[in-house]
């Protein structure tokens, strides 16, 4: 019967939330020789000198133009990612209604840019003793750069749709669960 659906449907979710504790997400497949060939080749890379130097530079670039477009991240940027500050772009937005979520939202939405949140959906939990949810100090957005991916105009591209969202930002309301598992609910939560 239909609770017989329910309870198949509840016991996939769960079976996929192990998996990714053990395993990885459900659709990752395992690795193709290409991919292994391109870790291979990333490896490579990492050692020389000036394949570092141009990483970094690129990571350094889009940081200076988010700055200078008024977009709040962490200093310094890392070597793969820019952190956008979430919670200072969007402090309309309370931790509990994820503004880090909310911002990679909008910028997928408006510019079709994949980031992801490091905030309270991914890192806020309930204290055991007091049943009160503790938030994290920070609510991030990761812009990451894959190696050999993105040219300067992806960069000022990205740099355009954030500053076209930071304009409207009021506008920009928070979210809120309609489904969220026990552990790692960034994955798979909605």
């Amino acid at each position: 019967g239909l609770g017989d659906v329910y309870k198949r449907q509840e016991l996939h979710r769960q079976a996929c939330n192990e998996l990714i504790l053990r395993e990885g997400f459900p659709t990752y497949g395992g690795l193709a020789g290409r991919d292994l060939d391109a870790i291979a080749t990333g490896l490579h890379e990492g050692l020389r000198e000036d394949y570092l130097s141009y990483r970094l530079g690129q990571t350094a670039y889009l940081a200076e133009m988010l700055l200078s477009a008024g977009i709040p991240i962490i200093e310094p940027p890392g070597g793969h990612a820019v952190y956008i500050d979430a919670g200072r772009l969007l402090p309309h937005i309370p931790p509990s209604q994820f503004p880090g979520q909310a911002l990679a939202v909008e910028l997928y939405l408006e510019g079709g840019i994949r980031a992801v949140e490091i905030g309270s959906v991914m890192f806020a939990y309930e204290d055991l003793e007091s049943g009160e949810t503790i938030y994290p100090k920070l609510e991030l957005v990761r812009l990451a750069l894959p190696r050999r991916v993105y040219t300067q105009s992806h960069l000022d591209y990205v740099v355009r749709t954030v500053a076209s969202i930071a304009e409207r930002r009021e506008s920009i309301a928070g979210m809120r669960y309609t489904y969220a598992p026990d552990y790692l609910r960034h994955f798979t939560a909605r």
